[in-house]
């Protein structure tokens, strides 16, 4: 049996119909920046997010970039993130001008640890960005007592959490500015590249709008520095229709993620994903922390099933940040789950029967 990592086909052609008459829609009133399309996404991601701004761009790496920016984070400013993410997340400071801070991640969670940002602060500190890792939520009340006890910033990135609960509400408003990703493969994937924004605060939400038009509300006029972070109609178009489908796949992937933990409950040398008491995860990923990691993927691909690295080097181990000064072994808990960590295969679509040909491979690794 071969068993994707995700499928994307099949994603596609349950929605196609719809899909493709909203694209035809956009091609024959040939306005493809913007528009229509774009302003009704927004309006539903907003509701279905609690909060009363969306800003559409054009990537999940644009959104983390304008969400700084919004904040005014500029040269000489430092940014406390995790150590254990996407390189995006850092990309929003370094495009901003400001220095990534790396911080170690919890044990449980694999998101940022609210003790490690209290120890990370200095005078240059002026945001602090939470990942929602995997589709889980951060602890996001200890982080904002953090936040708050030095008057800093707390922002998300949901780029793996739409739909995500923290205490029963809705991830995207609970710090002050949010960004979200809707690449291809994301639990909200485009058809092509695309982000949003999203906030509480009108000011916030309007430097959004400016800084991704070109610093410019009317055409040729600009008020302020800008960029070209535009959403195109054909992905606000795509992502309307998904819309109508996003908790429909999302109780999927959790009910895919149940049956892994009960039939991998007592595999032993491996440790299950742990939903956190107050979190409604929405499993991006479904990430194992394997012994003998690397062996255990080179078998499962052998026998049909594709894997991932989620992800493979810490940020602070990166090439690109060696000027930074981290040494290896500074935050345990991130190369741990570097080291350790394997994702299974996790889609919407997944049958019980690709599951359980999941878990008998991995069962027959340790066996």
């Amino acid at each position: 049996m071969k068993i994707p990592f995700l499928d994307l086909k099949s994603n596609y052609l349950s929605v196609k119909d719809e899909v493709m008459k909203e694209i035809q829609d956009v091609l024959e009133n040939t306005g493809y920046i913007l528009g229509p399309k774009v302003a009704a996404f927004e309006k539903a991601f907003a509701e279905a997010h609690g909060v009363p701004f969306c800003t559409g761009v054009s990537s999940g790496t644009d959104a983390n970039h304008l969400a700084l920016w919004a904040l005014g984070i500029g040269h000489g400013d430092e940014v406390i993130l995790p150590a254990n993410t996407f390189i995006a997340t850092a990309w929003g400071a370094t495009l901003c001008g400001a220095t990534p801070v790396f911080a170690d991640c919890e044990a449980g969670t694999y998101n940022l640890s609210a003790e490690a940002v209290e120890a990370a602060i200095t005078p240059k500190t002026k945001a602090i960005v939470a990942v929602h890792l995997y589709g889980q939520p951060a602890d996001m009340d200890a982080l904002q007592a953090v936040a708050d006890k030095h008057g800093i910033p707390l922002v998300e990135d949901a780029a793996q959490a739409h739909l995500a609960e923290y205490k029963g509400k809705r991830i995207g408003g609970i710090g002050k500015i949010t960004s979200f990703s809707f690449y291809p493969g994301k639990n909200l994937g485009a058809y092509g590249e695309g982000g949003a924004v999203t906030t509480h605060d009108a000011n916030l939400a309007e430097k959004v709008k400016l800084y991704r038009e070109h610093g410019s509300s009317q055409k040729y006029y600009h008020q302020t520095y800008g960029h070209n972070y535009r959403m195109e109609a054909i992905q606000g178009a795509v992502l309307g229709v998904k819309m109508k489908y996003i908790q429909q796949w999302t109780d999927q992937r959790r009910a895919v993620a149940q049956q892994y933990k009960n039939l991998l409950n007592e595999v032993p040398h491996i440790t299950l994903p742990l939903e956190a008491s107050y979190a409604k995860h929405v499993y991006h990923l479904f990430v194992i922390q394997a012994e003998e990691r690397d062996k255990l993927s080179q078998h499962l691909n052998e026998n049909g099933v594709s894997t991932g690295l989620h992800y493979p080097v810490p940020l602070h181990m990166q090439e690109c940040f060696r000027h930074l000064g981290y040494q290896e072994g500074q935050f345990p808990e991130s190369e741990k789950i570097a080291s350790k960590g394997l994702s299974l295969p996790m889609f919407p679509e997944m049958t019980t029967e690709q599951i359980e040909y999941v878990v008998s491979q991995v069962k027959s690794f340790y066996k």
